[in-house]
């Protein structure tokens, strides 16, 4: 998030106080947010409203009040409203100012850096030994395998900063002090809390060890994987549909080598040659009600297929989204060298285009 400070002005300040604080914001979004002496905003103001003002004849040292523009857009912090701010990203609005009920600002989200702020926490399962990435693992644990520049988790960290996620955990067990260690510093502007298990507890059981708030949803991820996933549309599906669980789901398809008879008892009614047929894969990525997470015993082992599939049993509403991009699960020696090649291409990429 952005320093307010910096792009508050109050309503009885000058034109003139105006421009020397948005000559301070070169290089940044030029916009003031103008608010009265209780910290109430009133209004935006850009150099163009001032130079408005100036033709209608306002003088420079009038208040700033007098140039503002009273209609703007603005979020409530309190239940941030994904819909309207995708919509104002798309409308080229870049600041947005998020109000408590009183009015005041409580934060600003600059589009550029912030593009989203869903209203989710988010856990990263971190406790598996990685047994397929041997010898690599023995003495690193996998997450924190290096692909490009970057550990493999960091860049799911930064995702998750990405689209305003702030309340993160790490799930730890096999080299946890690596990974305690690691996120002793922020990662990408985000303070990771981590939390170990003393037993396995399987795919999602460890979710259990963590303090959710009773309303609400998290995203539960593996944390080896590398993907281009869209958290926002992801999350907008989940609410749409109302449901407890929405589990992202990648296209997998199976290409049988010979012909396949239909048959009904002995006799055969068609063949045909070397079918393809398309499934979708789990992904290892979900975004869970928490009151479903809730239900989770500290005792008991469990993966997140066994809670999907009890959440099906009970009649709760479990849909899926399928991801459009890229998805990596680095669990063998050619998966990580691909992930390695990928991310060579995007920096060589990068370099180009600079």
């Amino acid at each position: 998030m952005m320093n307010k400070e910096r792009h508050i002005i109050e309503e009885g300040a000058s034109m003139i106080d105006a421009l020397a604080r948005l000559n301070s914001l070169s290089g940044q979004v030029m916009t003031l947010l103008v608010t009265d002496n209780a910290g109430v905003m009133k209004g935006t103001l850009t150099d163009g409203d001032i130079r408005r003002a100036l033709l209608r004849g306002v003088a420079l040292d009038a208040p700033v009040s007098e140039a503002m523009h009273k209609e703007f857009r603005f979020l409530r912090d309190d239940c941030v409203d994904v819909s309207m701010l995708r919509e104002m990203r798309r409308l080229g609005l870049r600041l947005i100012p998020l109000l408590d009920a009183c009015g005041r600002i409580t934060r600003l989200i600059d589009t550029q850096l912030t593009r989203t702020v869903l209203p989710v926490s988010a856990i990263l399962m971190a406790g598996g030994k990685g047994e397929r990435l041997r010898p690599m693992t023995l003495t690193t644990p996998k997450p924190l395998l290096k692909v490009g520049e970057k550990a493999i988790i960091d860049y799911n960290i930064e995702a998750l900063a990405g689209v305003g996620v702030k309340n993160v955990w790490v799930t730890t067990n096999y080299l946890a002090e690596q990974l305690e260690e690691h996120f002793a510093t922020p990662v990408g502007g985000i303070e990771v809390r981590c939390v170990r298990e003393t037993v396995p507890m399987g795919t999602i059981g460890s979710a259990s060890l963590v303090p959710l708030a009773a309303e609400g949803d998290t995203i539960v991820m593996n944390s080896d994987l590398l993907t281009t996933i869209s958290f926002e549309d992801m999350y907008l599906r989940h609410k749409e549909e109302k449901a407890d669980v929405t589990i992202a789901a990648v296209p997998y398809n199976v290409s049988v080598p010979y012909a396949i008879l239909d048959t009904d008892g002995s006799k055969v009614l068609s063949l045909e040659e070397k079918p393809s047929y398309s499934y979708y894969a789990n992904a290892g990525i979900y975004i869970f009600s928490n009151s479903l997470l809730a239900t989770l015993d500290r005792e008991e082992r469990t993966d997140a297929t066994d809670l999907i599939e009890r959440a099906i049993a009970e009649g709760r509403r479990v849909t899926y989204f399928p991801i459009n991009g890229t998805w990596i699960d680095v669990g063998s020696p050619t998966d990580f060298a691909h992930a390695q090649e990928l991310m060579r291409h995007v920096r060589l990429t990068t370099s180009s285009a600079n």
